[in-house]
């Protein structure tokens, strides 16, 4: 018979601490596109506006969802549901 969580389920405070780190990780990701495009722009005098356009993308995506699933590693381990999925159930429970 399934027994019920001796805890009330963090799920809310956790969605909130997330988003507060996701909004400092977009503000990051944005930097690092902004200086991603002056590194190019200055790399080449040719370069069109597509390419500059196409850099910032692919780089602020590519950071920001890099930062979001090591954000959400993060909040999984410190949430403790990793431990409980890691326990072994007891012999009698096999039979």
């Amino acid at each position: 018979m399934p027994q019920p969580d001796p805890l009330p389920s963090p799920r809310y405070p956790t969605i909130r601490r997330f988003w507060r780190i996701f909004r400092l990780l977009a503000l990051l990701s944005i930097i690092i596109a902004a200086i991603a495009v002056v590194l190019v722009a200055r790399g080449d005098t040719s370069v069109h506006v597509h390419m500059l356009i196409a850099t910032a993308l692919g780089v602020g995506m590519a950071v920001l969802v890099g930062t979001a699933v090591m954000t959400l590693v993060f909040l999984s381990s410190s949430s403790g549901h990793d431990e409980q999925a890691r326990q072994r159930p007891q012999e009698s429970d096999q039979e």
